[in-house]
């Protein structure tokens, strides 16, 4: 893949976020640095850094997609009543069980959990307890 200035910034960013963001939050935080970047550019970018393995594409139904890094041993927890992503406690030995069990559903070194986070279920039980 051929050096781009602007595919190493969606590239930081990407890192930076750490929340498995979106192309628009992507774009939204980059082009702060480079006003003449567009939407179509960070897309295209995503693209050929998917295709090079330097990023991962996590697809959630009835969502956009979202984008993280491919690095170390991690997993997210995707909120479907607040939309958030949050770190999920996993161990290596969970993980490896998630990966085996879970073929096609997780690339690489990420586990996606999709459910309700904890602040959503907490916000949930205090309004059925009212």
């Amino acid at each position: 893949m051929r050096y781009s200035k602007q595919r190493e910034l969606v590239m930081q960013t990407v890192e930076n976020l750490c929340n498995h963001p979106t192309a628009e939050e992507i774009y939204d935080t980059a082009a702060k640095e480079c006003p003449g970047l567009s939407l179509g550019t960070v897309y295209r970018n995503l693209n050929s850094l998917v295709e090079a393995g330097r990023v991962r594409r996590v697809s959630i139904p009835g969502q956009a997609d979202r984008f993280d890094h491919t690095l170390a041993w991690h997993s997210h927890l995707y909120c479907t009543v607040c939309g958030g992503v949050t770190d999920a406690e996993v161990d290596e030995k969970q993980v490896t069980k998630l990966v085996r069990g879970q073929k096609g559903r997780v690339q690489d070194c990420a586990v996606v959990f999709i459910g309700v986070c904890e602040s959503c279920c907490a916000a949930q039980k205090a309004v059925s307890e009212a």
